[in-house]
């Protein structure tokens, strides 16, 4: 593994490069997550047959936080930027949560940068949210919401890897905004990817099951997948079963 920070408009944001053979693969984590929290199982295999590049976002990991809102279109720039630092015309990407959305966002406005997408845990507009999202009275009690565990772990990560460790608290509500205000990409807009789609949800997930199905509608040859028994926090953990698909998917 090597590993550096890119000038990218105006972010100084931290990568990794797994392998050297092989097509190109971004790795996109998701809110208040790190490139291990999220990866760590995939990477060492994935590495064996492709170039795999993973990135920690704007204000998350080894990333410093800039003046700016978490919005899809700007974590695509920082993407499209990092792509173009690195010399890579065209990549294959997954994403997880906000990285799934990020990865869409690729697929949608950046066609010719993206070999075929993966996004896991996402969505294509807020109504397919799961209806316990908009209930914080269910929090405490949700099958779908993430673990005291995981809560510790993105603290953990973030308070050893941040360099303003400070601003933890303030993070869940900073990705909040990625998708305040968004209304999701129109049917038209869906309709003219062209990248290779495998959508990714767990039959638990943010994301309803009802939904996957809508997008795999709205996406024109794309793929479906709901992953058994399988939460938010767990889709991208799952190993057993993403990198079997993952392996004829990405070729």
């Amino acid at each position: 593994m090597t590993n550096g920070y890119a000038d990218v408009n105006g972010l100084h944001m931290y990568y990794e490069t797994h392998g050297e053979q092989g097509t190109p693969l971004v790795l996109l984590h998701g809110g208040v997550m790190t490139i291990d929290l999220t990866y760590a199982d995939l990477i060492p295999t994935l590495a064996r047959k492709h170039r795999v590049i993973a990135v920690e976002f704007q204000a998350h990991g080894r990333t410093a936080d800039i003046d700016r809102d978490l919005t899809y279109a700007n974590l695509a720039g920082d993407v499209v930027a990092l792509l173009d630092h690195l010399g890579i015309d065209r990549a294959h990407v997954v994403g997880h949560s906000m990285g799934g959305g990020t990865a869409l966002e690729l697929a949608v406005g950046h066609p010719d940068r993206v070999l075929s997408v993966v996004p896991i845990s996402a969505s294509v507009r807020p109504d397919g949210a799961h209806p316990d999202l908009a209930d914080p009275s269910t929090y405490a009690t949700s099958t779908i919401m993430p673990t005291a565990q995981d809560f510790a772990d993105m603290a953990e990560a973030y308070a050893r890897l941040s360099p303003h460790p400070e601003r933890f608290d303030d993070l869940p509500m900073r990705t909040m905004k990625t998708v305040e205000g968004w209304t999701g990409w129109t049917d038209e807009q869906l309709a003219a990817v062209t990248a290779p789609t495998l959508i990714v949800l767990g039959d638990n997930d943010f994301a309803l099951p009802a939904h996957g199905a809508l997008m795999k509608e709205l996406i024109p040859g794309s793929q479906l997948a709901i992953l058994p028994g399988t939460t938010h926090m767990q889709a991208p953990r799952r190993a057993d079963l993403l990198l079997p698909m993952l392996d004829v998917f990405l070729g």
